[in-house]
C-alpha cells in the first residue's frame, strides 16, 4: 500500500510537471519594443523586426513603448506601414513618465490600434521640417499657416492627408491630428485622453495591459478581442550590431568620430611615422562615414565645417597674422551647427563649444611644435658640419681621411697631423674638409 502511495505522489508531480509547459505555452504573448531616441533607418529596421516576430511567435499584443523627439518622415512611414501590416495588435505608450511622442512619433502613436500615454507625457508638434530649414509659412483666410512655397504646402497638405488617414482608422482626433501637422499643436496626455487622441493612460506596461484586456480592435480589417489575463511580457531587446548602430547615428557621436578622423589623419601628415594618429584617425573618419551614409546631414553645413579645418590647419603653414585661424573657428562653428539640423538629429551646443575649444588647442599645439621646430639648429649640411668635432684615421703630409659626424671623409689641413689625433672643421670644399688640429 505504501508503495501503490509513492507511485501515485510521483505520478502526480510527474504530470504537474508535463502541464506547467503547457499551461506556459498557452498563456498569452505580449512583446515590448522600445523607441527611445530619434526615428532613423536602424530603429525602423528593430521595430519591424520587432513586429515580424511577435506575428512569428504568435503574440497576441505588441506593446510599442515611445519616447522619441521625432525623426526621418521616410522611416516614420516605414514603422507605420509595419504596423498597419502586422496581424499582430499593437499598442502605441508614451513612457514612462517625462517621455514624448513628438513629431514622427504622433503619426506612429496615432498608426496604433491602441494609443496610450503615462502621466507627464505629451505628443504633438508633428509639423514636417525641410532637410534645409522648417517651411516659412503665411497666415490664409481660415486664420491657419498655410506654407509660402509650392513645394511646401505639397509636404504639408501630404501629411494631413496621412493623418487624417491614420486618424479615422482607428477612430481618433482626426482634427486634432491636423492641428499638430499644420500649427505644431501638443498636448499632455491628460487633455489627450479628453480630446480622443488617445484611448487611455496608464502608468506602466502592466497596468496598460489590464485596462485594455477584453477590448475590441480592428486588425486587417477584422474585430479581434484582446484576450491578455496571465500575459507573458516578452521585453525585446536591440541585437549588438543595432546596438552598435545607434550609437553611431547619434550625431554627436558621428561628429566627433569625423574630427577624431580628421585630426588624426591632419597629424599623421605632419608627423610621418607615428603610425598611432594615422590608424586612429582612419578607423574614425570610416566609423564617421559610415553613420553619414545612413543619417541625414547638411552637405553644405559639413562641407563648411572641413572648410573651417582646412584654414586652421592652413594658419600654421601660411604667416596669415590670424586672419585663416579666425575665419577657419568661424566656418567650424557654423557648420557644426548646419551639418545636423533635421529633427532628431541635431548636435548638442556643449559638443560643438568642447569641439572648437579642442580644435583651436591643437591648432596651438601644432603652431607651438613648428615654431619650436624653426628655432632648432639645423641638423644637417654646412650649418651642422662647420664648427663639428673629428678624428684622423690616416694622414700623410698635408692631407688625409677623417671621420666626421660619423661620415669619413677626404680632409686638408695647414699643418702635419697624425692618426687617432683629434680635429675640428673649419671649412668644406666640395667633398674635401679642411680642418685643424684641437
Amino acid at each position: 500500500m505504501a508503495c501503490l502511495c509513492r507511485v501515485g505522489v510521483l505520478l502526480a508531480l510527474f504530470l504537474g510537471a508535463m502541464a506547467q509547459p503547457l499551461w506556459a505555452a498557452a498563456s498569452p504573448k505580449v512583446f515590448v519594443i522600445d523607441l527611445d531616441g530619434a526615428v532613423g533607418p536602424v530603429s525602423a529596421g528593430y521595430i519591424v523586426r520587432g513586429l515580424k516576430r511577435a506575428a512569428d511567435e504568435g503574440a497576441s499584443l505588441a506593446v510599442l513603448r515611445l519616447d522619441t523627439p521625432g525623426g526621418l518622415d521616410s522611416s516614420m512611414r516605414e514603422i507605420v506601414r509595419a504596423i498597419l501590416a502586422s496581424p499582430v495588435p499593437v499598442a502605441g505608450f508614451v513612457a514612462p513618465g517625462g517621455a514624448r511622442a513628438a513629431s514622427a512619433g504622433t503619426f506612429i502613436l496615432y498608426a496604433c490600434q491602441i494609443a496610450a500615454m503615462a502621466p507627464g507625457t505629451n505628443l504633438g508638434a508633428a509639423s514636417p521640417v525641410s532637410l534645409f530649414g522648417s517651411f516659412s509659412s503665411k497666415p490664409s483666410k481660415s486664420g491657419k499657416p498655410v506654407p509660402a512655397s509650392t513645394e511646401a504646402r505639397k509636404v504639408m497638405n501630404d501629411a494631413v492627408a496621412y493623418i487624417r488617414g491614420l486618424a479615422r482608422l482607428n477612430g481618433r482626433n482626426a482634427d486634432w491630428a491636423e492641428e499638430a501637422v499644420r500649427s505644431a499643436a501638443s498636448l499632455p496626455a491628460e487633455e489627450a485622453l479628453k480630446m480622443n487622441v488617445i484611448n487611455l493612460e496608464a502608468d506602466n506596461v502592466g497596468q496598460l495591459l489590464a485596462k485594455i484586456d477584453g477590448r475590441s480592435v480592428t486588425v486587417g480589417g477584422t474585430e479581434r478581442t484582446l484576450e491578455l489575463a496571465g500575459a507573458r511580457i516578452i521585453h525585446l531587446e536591440p541585437g549588438l550590431r543595432t546596438r552598435l548602430l545607434l550609437i553611431l547615428t547619434n550625431p554627436n557621436v558621428a561628429y566627433l568620430l569625423l574630427l577624431v578622423g580628421v585630426w588624426g589623419l591632419i597629424f599623421e601628415f605632419s608627423h610621418p611615422g607615428i603610425f598611432a594618429p594615422g590608424v586612429t584617425g582612419a578607423i574614425a573618419l570610416f566609423l564617421g562615414f559610415t553613420a553619414l551614409s545612413i543619417i541625414p546631414v547638411n552637405l553644405a553645413g559639413l562641407a563648411l565645417t572641413l572648410l573651417g579645418l582646412g584654414l586652421m590647419v592652413a594658419e600654421a603653414f601660411v604667416p596669415s597674422f590670424g586672419a585663416l585661424g579666425l575665419g577657419g573657428i568661424a566656418a567650424f562653428v557654423l557648420g557644426s551647427m548646419l551639418t545636423f539640423d533635421t529633427p532628431g538629429y541635431q548636435l548638442a551646443w556643449p559638443v560643438v563649444l568642447g569641439a572648437t575649444i579642442v580644435s583651436v588647442a591643437l591648432l596651438v599645439l601644432v603652431l607651438a611644435m613648428l615654431v619650436r621646430a624653426r628655432r632648432r639648429p639645423t641638423a644637417t649640411g654646412d650649418p651642422s658640419l662647420i664648427g663639428a668635432n673629428g678624428k684622423v684615421i690616416a694622414w700623410s703630409g698635408g692631407e688625409g681621411e677623417v671621420m666626421a659626424l660619423g661620415e669619413r671623409w677626404h680632409a686638408r689641413a695647414d699643418t702635419a697631423l697624425s692618426a687617432g689625433q683629434s680635429v675640428r672643421v673649419v671649412a668644406r670644399d666640395g667633398l674635401t674638409l679642411k680642418v685643424e688640429a684641437q
